[in-house]
């Protein structure tokens, strides 16, 4: 069964049969028509499609020729005037906020991998760390340059690899000037596709990736809490129609499961039931059955979850490929702008030099950047979940949870200022007045 809307006007015409998947998708030479696409399969494919996608069509990013000598400016209303000059001449892909920051913003990283791997090397010979998605390279050299500064000797026992999925930007790393490091290598491939085992301790880098990681599109019958997958219907003309079918992908199955199993409510607007309900969600399930009495006309579906199916991927990865990684992850927690719905994303792209945002993610491939706030809270339950499961054998919540503390297992979500503050040169990012 699928629930799908189209315009009252127009003649009733059966939804595309054929249903085309994410190896077949990335095979398209242009965007498919006549088919239907897991909701999560469309933006993944919109942004990453080898041959039209948003990374592969605008791999360009964001970089000043030279870093931004913050103490040279007289004030913040000076530094406001030179970043709108360098903007003016960027036409890329990303987010330009941490380039405008280097290389004080990889230095951070770099002391915080360094004072890390000093107080608890965890037995390992060299330092090995593996960044998701390097961009055009430059965090990965202002953090050797940062660890070959002050530490020759774990420098020398460094290893850095860097794991790219889009091969416009792998070529792009690869043409860095590595001479100065030695250690380092690009794989061009997803890290969902990593399949090599890595027993090592390593650190694990992803410095504002995962907001471009596609997430599942999920509404919620209002009476008794089941949810549907949202399906992309694309007719014969390209046109693009979003519709609901019950949950069938094996992964958003998976994902829903592990949410519910946490206790995190479900992403609509009166909570939802699970098997991991509070008494709150109880009471909002209440409400809802309420509600459909009361309005019999009003929609019979919540408003959208987006849930954070690919980001769950990446976690299950690590635990298997990465066992005794650490992992530092940052990326946006709220968003302006946004998609309505639970983690809504910011669907955008630019226009005459300037970034026009739209309320919908139902855009033609290609053309737009499509990136997603992160629930951290989630992310941490998560990631207790599948690492220390993946460690120790499974078990309920609490179970996991008393194996991760026992193994000393911790994660921390701190806010980018705090830490800023305690791992970056404050001083250096300071202009003339003191601001």
């Amino acid at each position: 069964d699928t629930f799908h809307e189209r315009n009252k006007d127009s003649a009733p015409r059966p939804p595309p049969a054929r249903r085309i998947g994410p190896d077949e998708l990335s095979r398209c030479l242009e965007p498919p028509i006549g088919v239907r696409i897991l909701a999560r399969d469309f933006i993944h494919d919109s942004l990453y499609n080898p041959h039209y996608g948003y990374f592969s069509k605008k791999a360009r990013i964001f970089s000043p020729k030279e870093p931004i000598q913050f103490n040279s400016l007289r004030d913040s209303y000076a530094f406001m005037n030179h970043l709108a000059a360098l903007y003016k001449e960027y036409d890329g892909v990303g987010d330009p906020d941490p380039a405008i920051r280097q290389p004080l913003y990889g230095y951070a990283v770099a002391n915080y991998i360094l004072s890390e791997y000093r107080r608890d090397p965890m037995g390992a010979q060299h330092l090995d760390i593996y960044e998701i998605g390097g961009g055009n390279g430059t965090l990965m050299t202002n953090i050797l340059d940062y660890i070959r500064e002050h530490d020759p000797d774990v420098y020398a026992r460094t290893r850095y690899t860097i794991v790219e999925i889009s091969a416009s930007l792998a070529d792009l790393q690869r043409r860095q000037p590595h001479q100065r490091h030695g250690a380092v290598r690009v794989v061009n491939k997803s890290i969902f596709d990593w399949d090599e085992e890595m027993p090592d301790a390593c650190f694990v880098v992803a410095m504002e990736v995962v907001d471009n990681f596609a997430h599942d599109v999920v509404r919620y019958g209002y009476t008794d809490g089941t949810p549907y997958q949202g399906v992309v219907l694309v007719d014969d003309n390209g046109d693009y129609t979003e519709a609901y079918e019950p949950v069938s992908d094996g992964d958003l199955q998976r994902i829903l499961a592990l949410r519910d199993s946490l206790d995190f409510p479900r992403g609509d607007s009166f909570g939802g039931p699970g098997p991991g309900a509070s008494a709150s969600a109880a009471a909002a399930a209440w409400l809802r059955r309420l509600r459909a009495a009361a309005l019999p006309f009003a929609p019979n579906l919540t408003q959208r979850d987006f849930v954070p199916t690919r980001l769950a991927g990446l976690l299950e990865a690590l635990a298997r490929s990465f066992p005794r990684h650490r992992l530092l992850l940052s990326d946006f927690d709220a968003l302006p702008d946004a998609v309505p719905g639970r983690l809504g994303p910011v669907v955008q792209t630019r226009l005459h030099g300037d970034m026009v945002a739209c309320s919908t993610y139902l855009v033609q491939p290609g053309w737009f950047d499509i990136f997603f706030p992160t629930d951290f809270d989630l992310l941490r339950a998560m990631h207790a979940r599948l690492c220390a499961g993946a460690a120790a054998g499974g078990g309920d919540s609490d179970a996991v949870a008393a194996r991760a503390a026992a193994r000393g297992y911790r994660a921390d979500i701190v806010s980018q200022s705090d830490f800023l503050r305690q791992y970056a040169d404050l001083d250096r990012a300071r202009t003339r007045s003191g601001e």
